[in-house]
């Protein structure tokens, strides 16, 4: 409606423009428990906070008069043209942000031409993901110490018509998440005064849960059983001691693309695509795992060095708008996957929001390289980028270009 040349909205609350707006909408509507297990990392947080920290040694290089057309994002990952190189990353429990969960995450993922990686410790199981989309999307496989539920798995996974696994190896142990402690998310969960109150002020996310009940990790117990059940599973068989011979027993069994997720070392991504993997996802589990390991972007050069002329090679980790994405792009990643980002989304806005957050994260991709003079994403390089050091600009030389950064006097 518009009046005298105003448009008039009806609406109390503006419209999320950033990722950051998503995520101050999901914190008010979700309860301190679980936006806890959400946001929190491992240990004092050290590697969360060096996740997003990481981009801010990187400026974009200002290229003008290069046309400024129309720019094109698509890329080829695992044998696949993605429309956008943006990817959900896998989420455990994201029924319990909100009840659309993983189905709704997958569907946001295609109406933007790109994928979902679809959680082993999905609160939708594999088939039902696969029978409410309409293209294929990612499974991704925990280290079960279970061989025999590893197999079923990816079984199940293939005759639904997924075509790309993704295996994460970085779950030697489970991470000390003291968020998640603090506030009750243990087996089985505890309950407080002061946690049933911050879900009772948030009474459109109780109804959900107890309406839909979407916190079950379905895949484990598909027959049913509840969300202490198959929490209960998962502790048992995760955090197995996973070697290589593991690695490539899953290789042989899955005829498939394989990506190998929560690689921060060249060393293990050139072992890896030895072995036969399609490629990597440079993560460390967003901050969630090893407190103190190095940032996903400080790791991603030297990995893309080593194996980009073999492999695919993906990031993850903390990701918080479409200038990040240049940056990890530029620096070698060939797409990027977001995790908490789509929680966001779902959480504040269902299906629509987790779409929003691709939108969002797509329209700032594109205006940045337009603004940069880069018609493709596969475009690209190091060059593109100019390094800072302690809040100065270095000096650019030719040798950006192969990931030498020179010191300014």
């Amino acid at each position: 409606m518009e009046i005298a040349g105003f448009r008039l909205s009806l609406t109390t609350r503006p419209r999320p423009l950033t990722i950051e707006d998503w995520r101050q909408r999901a914190r008010r509507r979700l309860p301190d428990m679980m936006w806890n297990f959400i946001e929190n990392g491992a240990d004092d947080e050290r590697t969360l906070r060096d996740n997003t920290a990481a981009f801010d040694a990187w400026a974009l290089r200002q290229r003008v008069l290069r046309g400024g057309g129309n720019v094109d994002l698509s890329t080829t990952v695992a044998g696949e043209t993605l429309d956008l190189p943006i990817l959900f990353a896998p989420i455990g429990l994201c029924g319990a942000a909100h009840w659309h969960g993983e189905l709704g995450a997958a569907r946001a993922a295609e109406q933007m031409g790109t994928r979902s990686v679809l959680s082993s410790a999905s609160t939708y199981s594999i088939e039902e993901v696969a029978e409410g989309t309409s293209i294929s999307h990612w499974f991704q496989l925990y280290p079960w110490g279970d061989r025999e539920l590893s197999r079923s798995m990816m079984e199940r996974a293939k005759s639904a018509g997924y075509k790309t696994l993704v295996v994460t190896v970085d779950m030697a142990a489970v991470g000390n998440r003291l968020g998640e402690k603090r506030y009750g998310m243990g087996l089985p969960p505890t309950l407080s005064p002061a946690r049933i109150l911050s879900a009772a002020l948030r009474p459109s996310w109780c109804w959900a849960y107890l309406v839909h009940g979407r916190t079950t990790m379905k895949n484990l117990n598909p027959t049913g059983g509840g969300a202490v059940k198959s929490a209960a599973t998962q502790q048992r068989v995760l955090a197995a001691p996973m070697n290589w011979a593991d690695l490539k027993w899953m290789r042989d069994v899955w005829d498939g693309p394989l990506l190998v997720k929560g690689i921060l070392d060249p060393d293990d991504a050139e072992r890896c695509v030895d072995l036969g993997a399609q490629g990597v996802i440079v993560s460390n589990h967003g901050g969630r795992q090893l407190g103190g390991a190095q940032a996903t972007l400080e790791a991603l050069p030297a990995i893309a060095d080593r194996i980009g002329d073999r492999a695919d090679v993906l990031f993850d980790g903390g990701i918080r708008s479409g200038r990040d994405v240049v940056v990890a792009l530029a620096l070698g990643a060939k797409a990027c996957l977001v995790g908490r980002p789509l929680t966001y989304g779902l959480a504040g806005g269902g299906t629509a929001g987790a779409r929003d957050v691709l939108r969002i994260l797509s329209d700032e991709l594109t205006r940045n390289l337009k603004l940069m003079g880069v018609e493709s994403v596969r475009n690209l390089e190091r060059s593109a980028l100019l390094p800072r050091a302690s809040g100065t600009l270095l000096e650019v030389g030719d040798g950006l270009a192969h990931g030498e950064l020179q010191v300014a006097p």
